[in-house]
């Protein structure tokens, strides 16, 4: 099974394409520049790396949040845009789970931190159970010292909101805190693909009409005014 996976939920845009565990094209990219410059270059890029067409293609999986409400946006257009003009099924996938299966080698809690910016991360909390990597909160959004106010257990801190807010993590609960090594912290397109492996082989794919992105928190403009 051949899917294309793109993500864009942050600075980082990754797009890979993986055949059942084998990776056969990944890239990713950090820029300033929005995802919209870059991101169809990048698929045919994968598409011409791999040496597979499009219609080889069994389905494309995609970040649905949290993160970037613009970068959300384009990379879940563009992969409906694709699904919809080839009539292949789509699947959605959680950036905080991505980011945790990057690191669900760590028998510690894994948290991993998006900035959601306003001072404020996107997190989640899971651990490895049985060999299974298991959620064990709902994603939120909150300040990062309210994020990990009850954390009493070694944690390793993953994503570019665990960069960003280091030093309070640290400040606040001390030796406890670990973090992931620098490639782990940026979302990978071919994570994303394997992650959504077992939901094709089970037919357990998105609405692609009614697919939307996860934004957790409403937009700056639906948020009240701060004094």
């Amino acid at each position: 099974m051949k899917i294309l996976a793109v993500d864009t939920a942050t600075k980082s845009c990754s797009v890979a394409i993986v055949d059942k565990e084998l990776l056969l094209a990944e890239v990713n990219i950090s820029r300033k520049e929005t995802h919209s410059k870059h991101l169809m270059e990048m698929i045919n890029t994968v598409i011409g790396l791999s040496g597979i067409t499009v219609s080889d293609l069994d389905g494309f999986a995609v970040t649905k949040g949290p993160g970037s409400f613009t970068g959300l946006r384009i990379g879940i257009s563009a992969i409906k845009g694709l699904a919809l003009a080839n009539s292949k099924p789509i699947i959605g996938v959680s950036s905080l789970d991505a980011l945790a299966t990057q690191n669900s080698f760590s028998p510690y809690l894994i948290c991993p931190f998006l900035d959601a910016r306003r001072g404020e991360v996107y997190f989640s909390r899971y651990r490895i159970e049985s060999g299974i990597l298991k959620k064990e909160i709902d994603e939120d959004v909150l300040p990062p010292v309210q994020a990990v106010s009850d954390i009493n257990e070694p944690c390793i801190f993953v994503g570019d909101g665990a960069l960003v807010y280091k030093k309070i993590i640290i400040d606040s609960i001390g030796d406890k805190a670990y973090f992931a090594l620098p490639g782990q912290n940026i979302i990978r397109a071919s994570t994303i693909a394997c992650i959504s492996m077992d939901r094709f082989e089970k037919n357990d794919t998105d609405d692609i009409g009614m697919f939307v992105p996860h934004y957790v928190r409403k937009s700056y403009a639906e948020l009240p005014a701060r004094p």
